[in-house]
């Protein structure tokens, strides 16, 4: 019987098991915990397994783990681009997989008092770890200018300029606190649903919630050190949920494999790039099946990228 929580399986559970291979005795890091799922079949399957969470209400969910798994299972809150320090905390040098599933999790969603749901009225936070800056600092406090950049570069909302407009004459009369209210003028201002699939405030409050959380500084940092910390033979696994993620996991495992382009015949490269420090598993991103997306419509958008470690240094990344 699994111990993660009984109404939550992980996206692509089987799938990222599968990639990672584990067997007793792999150390494998769990970069995103959430309520559980990857690390518990990383456990029942003989791994030894950190989990990393950045939400510290994930934490509830590691005692049963614990238990269960003494000495095998270690829990850490914290940010998984600073797994180094997180192994270097339970005198592990490195591991042999390391799996991530990102952005925001079911329970985060279905707990309104987050804030992260259009669907469920709350406080408009969003905050994943509880500090810093909510969504309702910036969507009251932040340039007109520049609220149009974040739906824009982190929502690919085509109507940015148009919705932060109407935000900042909105919030001039009243502030923004909650998530319903946040919704139903995104709503308006885009002229109601009209039959759309999604709900028109879809793309806002993702790009808010990317933007509260630096949720692509954290994936390209994130990705940087599991290549540091994964052995020569160690797998990394990641699932995304939306383009803009899927297009870092691509653009780095490209890179990283020695794919990218190196010039033409016409025009050979002057010198060659770092040995490649990654093969790739398979070549196109994995969907889940029909069968999985049918029984859980959330993962309808999900895609799995993996790739093995070979034994090239780690690629130098810019400060």
């Amino acid at each position: 019987m699994s111990t993660a929580s009984p109404a939550h399986r992980s996206v692509l559970l089987d799938e990222v098991v599968d990639c990672i291979a584990p067997r007793p005795g792999l150390r494998v890091v769990d970069g995103t915990f959430g309520a559980g799922g990857y690390s518990s079949a990383l456990l029942r399957a003989g791994a030894d397994v950190l989990a990393i969470d950045r939400d510290p209400t994930a934490a509830r969910f590691g005692p049963p783990l614990l238990e269960a798994y003494p000495g095998r299972f270690h829990l850490a809150l914290g940010r998984f681009s600073e797994v180094e320090d997180h192994l270097e905390a339970i005198g592990w040098t490195g591991c042999e997989g390391l799996a991530l599933d990102l952005g925001v999790s079911s329970m985060q969603l279905d707990e309104a008092e987050r804030g992260f749901s259009f669907m469920r009225d709350g406080p408009l936070d969003m905050r994943m770890e509880g500090e810093g800056q909510t969504a309702a600092d910036l969507v009251n406090t932040a340039e007109k200018a520049e609220l149009a950049r974040i739906f824009w570069l982190y929502g690919e909302e085509r109507a940015s300029r148009h919705i932060a407009n109407v935000l900042v004459r909105r919030r001039a009369e009243q502030p923004f606190a909650r998530t319903a209210d946040l919704a139903e003028t995104v709503e308006r201002a885009l002229g109601g649903r009209r039959g759309a699939p999604t709900h028109p405030a879809t793309r806002v409050f993702q790009a808010l919630r990317i933007a509260v959380n630096d949720e692509l500084g954290e994936l390209e940092a994130g990705l940087a050190a599991a290549e540091r910390v994964l052995v020569a033979g160690g797998r990394l696994a990641v699932v995304t949920f939306h383009s803009l993620e899927d297009r870092i996991v691509k653009a780095f495992f490209t890179e990283r494999a020695g794919r990218t382009p190196s010039g033409s015949r016409h025009l050979p490269p002057d010198k060659a790039g770092p040995e490649p420090s990654f093969v790739l598993l398979f070549n196109r991103a994995r969907p889940p099946s029909e069968a999985e997306t049918a029984q859980n419509p959330r993962a309808r958008s999900a895609k799995l990228r993996a790739a093995e470690r070979t034994a090239a240094p780690a690629w130098r990344t810019a400060a």
